[in-house]
């Protein structure tokens, strides 16, 4: 029987790699490529050791991407994998030649005894493919930085989203046996247990919110959505308050849709309890001015970092919340809104498909960070073609752009304020003025319910329910924040909240003469 030659690869287009520099070789290991074939066509379940390692293209040599996708497609099949019936598969596929032929693919499996080392092997041959990948992107870039026609903010977008596809094809998490996560388990029960409140999680301050999901859980996606005016960021605000205040822990609001001043504007109008138009006129009166002079300071030195990036990138908000979790410890992430957000340097099919793609990364780097990110949502128009108190209620459907933020999101909370919809009594004859119901739709590891609150339009601002009944000059103040700051301070008290006494001395500041700490 004449020996068949093997032939050159005529179907494969093989990736062109530029190297930088000339006379050196595209990283590769043909040998290895060699011996993991091999050792794939010898032993039945050597494919399950590789298989989430390398994929066709992660083999520099043509002929081995050939042969690794017919040993894939036999194993998807649940085929066994050997000589004979690697060599049918590429007859069927018509790639036999191009392969090498019968004699090239046998003599593969002659080169190892074993597949003893097949997963080491496998993984010097991944990082081999990630460098030519490397290498081809960076030259890539290099030539598009060099032409003058390029505009430099798109390109740096198109940077990001590539860096961010090779990145995540690195990105693999070994299996590890369930001794140190049942440990670890134990610990988080432990600590919850001899926490007072019972919290296993980071506090919000809204008692029968916090009931329900035990404050918000490290690496979980939080939703929080709401048709537009519902309350959405003067929840959040809310909330980040009392986290960074009263429980002191860090928080960053990623806010896309205000600039910082207004931002902080609403905090301001939060805690000093002074109506958002006053601020904004400037026009306060004494009794203002007195309440802003004494209660902004609580806003000094306040572990908040906000950031109004517009038109924000997903890839650009995972970089700052790496910097931000690595040197402030950053307990969670608040983003305004989802829909706001973009993906740029990736290519879509749809709105929807690149939607699809930030919840999916926000989820993933809740998990990458360990921390709770809270992610603002907008809703459809759904709710305000239903009739009835119930059917202003707003659902799962009614997420806007994708339903991917429903499957990604661990808990899923609506804004629901009846009072909007002129709605101002239940079924009861209670008042619902007021009243906003936080309803938590979905909870992946909890229950679902309702905590209501009451909403103070007037400082745009939610409380608890027994917090309203003080009394309108009721002001929150932060028992343990800025010690030394207040340390020789009459307000400096242990409870969380207190009511302000009459101060006789003469006003700090007026009108264009703002004091400063």
């Amino acid at each position: 029987m004449e020996k068949q030659k093997r032939k050159p690869s005529v179907k494969v287009v093989e990736k062109t790699v530029v190297a930088p520099d000339i006379g050196k070789l595209p990283p590769q290991a043909r040998e290895l490529e060699e011996a993991v074939l091999g050792a794939l066509m010898l032993e039945k379940d050597a494919y399950s050791i590789v298989g989430e390692i390398l994929k066709p293209e992660s083999f520099y040599d043509p002929t081995h991407q050939l042969i690794y996708g017919a040993v894939q497609g036999l194993s998807m099949q649940q085929k066994p994998v050997d000589v004979l019936t690697v060599v049918e598969e590429l007859k069927l596929r018509s790639e036999l030649e191009a392969a090498g032929g019968p004699i090239y693919i046998a003599e593969l499996s002659e080169k190892v005894a074993s597949a003893a080392h097949i997963e080491y092997h496998a993984r010097i041959i991944a990082q081999k493919y990630l460098a030519r990948e490397l290498i081809s992107f960076s030259s890539e870039i290099s030539q598009n930085a060099f032409d003058e026609t390029v505009d430099v903010d798109d390109l740096m977008q198109e940077t990001e989203g590539k860096l961010f596809e090779i990145s995540q094809r690195n990105v693999k998490k070994d299996v590890i046996q369930i001794n140190p996560v049942i440990k670890e388990a134990m610990d988080n029960i432990q600590i919850a247990a001899n926490r007072k409140d019972g919290m296993s999680g980071l506090p919000t301050g809204f008692k029968e919110l916090d009931n329900l999901t035990s404050g918000w859980q490290n690496s979980d996606l939080v939703i929080i959505a709401a048709r537009p005016a519902m309350g959405k960021t003067a929840l959040v605000l809310s909330m980040a308050k009392n986290i960074a205040l009263d429980y002191e822990q860090p928080i960053a609001i990623f806010s896309l849709e205000m600039s910082n001043v207004q931002l902080v504007n609403r905090l301001i109008v939060n805690v000093c309890q002074i109506k958002g138009e006053s601020i904004k006129s400037g026009r306060l009166s004494d009794d203002e001015w007195e309440r802003l002079d004494k209660n902004h300071k609580l806003l000094y030195n306040a572990p908040i970092y906000i950031d109004d990036t517009p038109s924000l990138s997903v890839f650009e908000l995972r970089t700052k919340a790496r910097r931000l979790v690595r040197e402030h410890k950053i307990r969670a992430i608040i983003i305004d809104y989802l829909q706001l957000m973009n993906a740029s340097g990736m290519n879509f099919g749809s709105r929807e498909q690149e939607v699809s793609m930030i919840s999916r990364s926000l989820k993933g780097l809740a998990k990458e960070l360990n921390i709770p990110i809270l992610a603002l949502s907008q809703l459809n128009r759904g709710v305000e073609s239903r009739v009835g108190t119930e059917g202003k209620r707003p659902q799962l459907s009614d997420l806007r752009e994708s339903g991917a933020i429903e499957q990604d999101a661990d808990i899923v909370c609506f804004i629901h304020r009846p009072e909007y919809y002129r709605i101002t009594e239940d079924e009861m004859g209670n008042s619902l003025v007021g009243i906003a119901e936080i309803i938590v739709a979905k909870h992946r590891n909890g229950p679902t319910g309702i905590a209501s609150m009451r909403f103070d339009a007037e400082y745009a601002r939610f409380q608890n329910l027994d917090d309203y009944a003080v009394g309108k000059n009721y002001v929150e103040l932060p028992s343990k924040m800025n010690r030394s700051y207040k340390s020789n301070d009459k307000y400096s008290s242990d409870n969380s909240t207190e009511v302000i006494p009459e101060d006789k001395d003469a006003l700090p500041f007026r009108p264009g003469s703002l004091s400063v700490p």
